[in-house]
């Protein structure tokens, strides 16, 4: 159930992110291109380093909760990773926030395909933004969406960094997924069987999601 939900988290939020960062950012001007390196360095950074810094970010005495505090939003310290009710989700939204800079810049070059002659087009005709979007823009994304879900379920399912730097799968086994899990029983109870039995699995499970992948990078080919 942890994976599940984990997984989840950071695939809606990894995927929605990313396309509406991409659309704010589809024009070339300096500002997009700024905030597009910083994307960048965001996703470059190592996870180790990535998940430290959220960590201390999310402390009793870190950045947020001194906000919360100095805004009045709440009377005493929020334990971000300390409550079994905050700490999956909180090291999901750490993972979404460093999942969205490669899928807005993946979104991004499939909205850069587009021919700005029919954006031109559609405008003299009077369509709006938000028509744009729905009629234009995510018709012409929806084969890349399919292959970033996949991606992004992987890289979910996948992820041990930062829950081994946040959280170490606790409070309790709060943030324990099957990655994870299958660490603590290999290299922390030392029950290697378990251990190897548990890694089966999530190897199987990202097999299934791999094979589903190259099935739709193929019906991509052939479209095209």
């Amino acid at each position: 159930m942890n994976t599940a939900i984990f997984v989840a988290v950071v695939t809606t939020i990894g995927l929605v992110g990313g396309l509406v960062a991409s659309i704010v950012l589809a024009s070339s001007t300096r500002a997009s291109a700024f905030v597009l390196g910083l994307m960048v360095f965001i996703w470059a950074l190592p996870p180790v380093v990535n998940g430290s810094v959220w960590k201390f970010l999310l402390g009793d005495a870190g950045l947020i909760n001194g906000m919360l505090g100095g805004l009045g939003l709440a009377e005493s310290a929020v334990p971000f990773l300390y409550d079994d009710r905050f700490a999956l989700l909180s090291v999901a939204l750490v993972n979404s926030w460093a999942v969205v800079p490669f899928n807005a810049l993946v979104f991004r070059a499939a909205i850069l395909n587009v021919p700005g002659e029919i954006f031109e087009a559609a405008r003299i005709d009077g369509a709006n933004r938000w028509q744009e979007i729905r009629h234009m823009i995510l018709p012409a994304v929806r084969p890349t969406t399919l292959v970033l879900v996949v991606l992004t379920i992987v890289y979910a399912f996948r992820s041990f960094d930062f829950i081994y730097v946040m959280t170490f799968g606790g409070p309790g086994i709060a943030t324990n997924t099957l990655p994870f899990l299958s660490y603590l029983q290999a290299f922390a109870r030392y029950d290697f069987g378990l251990g190897a039995a548990t890694a089966v699995i999530s190897v199987l499970l990202v097999l299934v999601l791999a094979f589903v992948y190259a099935r739709s990078v193929r019906r991509e080919e052939k479209d095209t």
